[in-house]
């Protein structure tokens, strides 16, 4: 780096003797000994406090040392000292962003005075930055600005289509993966690979969802461990992949990102009290995985377990955020603390069983379960497949999203529930119902619908759709209304397929409160596979929607089955396509025998297994338990299956 502003002058013997130290640390530096660096650099900033290079020197070999705060903190005092270096300004955003902690990055960045020079990489880093404290507009403006300075960035279209993938603008992101796909034959490609599929599949823009669908699990498949680890596991949930295929790609995404982390030494004698549960998460607020949850922290045996929640969520200041904290002893906001900071906890807190709610979907940062700060590790409720983590012990699910038969899918063990792995609040609300003609749908019609993501959707879906409607004369279908994109392009589709547009009505995004209160005038919920509705599918069933599916091999195909089992409806679990279409159109016919299964769910809604609360948090509990109890026993983790003594 060169010289700063702020350098002291080079006549004086501080000056001189600082740099001595400087050039001493830079040598150790290079050797890579660490702790000598960091004391020559530590004695450079004590002779020379207002250089901002020896404070950027500090910063790079405490942060080889793994000194991660000291190391950000020396980093933004050398941003401070000069503002008109971009280049610290960077290397400052690079740490905190590599520590989780993009409100200090964007800080960093924007201490940068206005008649400082910005490239193509600062642009680049403050699109970063605004991205991760989730400001994807002025992140689409930094993104375009470093685009032209390097038009063929690769990685800056990505990041690009990522920010528009924030924006709901569906199209426009899948273009951005797509140049980005052309621009890359290495690990940018790979990324953007995992997203053009369901960009397109979320406006439902099919023209080459085949050729893309066929690309991403060839690179799957490919025997390239190194392009493989880039991939987003995710992505293979909603396509026609394998379990194998999402047990390898997780493993190797599992691989990549915790290569570089070594495993806590063994943890000392267990304190005594209550067992200690840690749940790991950034949906502490209102989203589904907390709506959910909540009701069965609220009911777990406080006598016999102390909860901590380690959150990195944003603070939304709502209802679910503060019932999800009350119900707990100890809530531990890790937002700015780095991943191993982060394990560190955990261990000094005892955690006896870790909980990672996340898995690979966005924000996770399951990754820190690979320092092992807890005994036992388990997965949970929002990621529906194998992780592929060697660090996870156990993947709690239930008889029929995770039979015992499927064992070989999972790196974990399987741990089953007694009934359906999801929690259920029975506080969620049960408004009256609108009319159908406040809804705009027709009186006389039987309503057939589907509030799926459209990512969910597919060709082959609206293919079985249509063969309903065509034999089911008197239905209409009702969807929800996720994007422009994809409500011109299903009216399309379906029209192709015989249905004419006046049978198809889409629903406008609402709260969870008005939501459920106009699902009470559908009549049935076809599912989709091979992602079925999760929590869509409870709340269908919570306003008396019966839901029709397909179990297939993986555990997000399903779930529905498991939900519709736990509401004592498990014949609407079809064996087959065929069966579905039969099932769906017999029912659409028989108006009768339809109003008879939504009146099951109706009054027998407090008592449905799916919707009984205490009943699943005795079943957890027993079942951390078990967990806890083979672990204190000296025994391996093991499949434990629900019912079993």
């Amino acid at each position: 780096m060169r010289n700063s502003a702020s350098h002291t002058p080079s006549g004086s013997a501080s000056a001189r003797r600082a740099e001595a130290h400087r050039q001493a640390g830079l040598h150790a530096h290079r050797a890579r000994r660490w702790d000598a660096a960091v004391l020559e650099f530590e004695q450079a900033t004590v002779l020379a406090p207002a250089d901002s290079l020896m404070w950027m020197n500090l910063a790079r070999s405490r942060m080889a040392l793994g000194q991660y705060t000291a190391a950000l903190e020396d980093a933004l005092r050398a941003c401070e000292l000069d503002r008109t270096s971009s280049v610290a300004c960077r290397v400052a955003a690079d740490m905190a962003l590599q520590m989780a902690r993009p409100a200090d990055a964007l800080r960093a960045l924007q201490a940068l005075s206005d008649e400082a020079p910005r490239d193509h990489d600062y642009y680049n880093a403050l699109g970063n930055a605004l991205f991760q404290t989730r400001q994807p507009r002025p992140a689409v403006d930094a993104y375009f600005k470093a685009l032209t300075l390097k038009v063929d960035s690769a990685i800056v279209h990505y990041r690009l289509g990522l920010a528009f993938m924030d924006m709901a603008m569906d199209l426009e992101a899948a273009e951005c993966f797509r140049t980005a796909i052309s621009l890359d034959d290495g690990a940018t490609r790979a990324l953007a690979l995992s997203l053009v599929v369901q960009t397109n599949r979320q406006a439902c823009e099919w023209k080459q969802d085949a050729a893309d669908t066929r690309a991403l699990l060839e690179a799957v498949d490919r025997d390239d461990p190194e392009t493989a680890r880039l991939l987003l596991p995710f992505a293979l949930i909603s396509i026609e992949s394998t379990p194998q295929q999402q047990r390898r790609l997780g493993e190797r995404r599992v691989a990549g990102l915790t290569s570089a982390i070594v495993p806590l030494p063994a943890p000392g004698p267990r304190r005594p009290g209550r067992i200690r549960v840690g749940y790991l998460s950034s949906d502490f607020y209102h989203h589904a995985t907390a709506v959910l949850m909540t009701e069965l922290l609220e009911r777990r045996d406080t006598r016999r377990f102390e909860t901590f929640l380690y959150s990195h969520s944003r603070d939304d200041d709502s209802e679910t955020a503060r019932r999800v904290r009350a119900a707990c002893e100890h809530y531990v906001d890790i937002r700015d603390t780095g991943n191993c900071a982060v394990a560190n906890r955990i261990r000094e807190d005892g955690i006896d069983i870790l909980i990672d709610l996340k898995g690979h979907t966005r924000d996770s940062r399951m990754e820190l379960m690979a320092y092992r700060p807890a005994p036992v590790q388990a997965a949970y409720l929002g990621y529906p497949a194998t992780t592929g983590a060697p660090f996870i012990d156990y993947m709690i699910g239930d008889r029929v999203t995770t039979p015992l038969a499927h064992a070989a899918n999972y790196t974990e063990q399987i741990a089953q529930l007694d009934g359906c792995y999801q929690p259920n609040d029975a506080a969620r609300p049960l408004p009256p119902c609108p009319s159908r003609a406040e809804l705009g749908l027709p009186e006389d019609a039987v309503v057939l619908c589907c509030f799926n993501q459209t990512y969910k959707l597919s060709p082959n879906m609206l293919d079985l759709w249509s063969r309903i409607l065509a034999g089911a004369p008197r239905t209409v279908l009702w969807m929800l209304a996720w994007n422009p994109h994809a409500r011109e392009n299903l009216l399309r589709e379906l029209a192709a397929r015989g249905v004419a547009p006046e049978r198809v009505f889409f629903a406008a995004k609402l709260d969870l409160a008005s939501h459920i209160a106009r699902l009470r005038s559908a009549d049935l919920f076809l599912d989709t596979w091979p992602c079925n509705a999760h929590t869509t599918a409870s709340e269908a069933l919570w306003a008396g929607v019966p839901v029709l599916t397909v179990p297939g091999p993986t555990f997000a195909s399903r779930v529905a089955a498991s939900l519709v089992t736990a509401c004592g409806l498990g014949d609407l679990a079809c064996r087959s396509e065929a069966d579905y279409v039969e099932l769906a159109t017999a029912l659409a016919n028989e108006p009768d025998t339809l109003r008879g299964i939504k009146a099951h769910l109706d009054v027998n809604r407090r008592q449905l297994p799916l919707f009984d609360a205490e009943r699943l948090a005795r079943a957890m509990d027993a079942l951390l338990t078990r967990m806890h109890e083979r672990h204190l026993a000296g025994l391996a983790p093991q499949a434990l299956e629900a019912n079993a003594s």
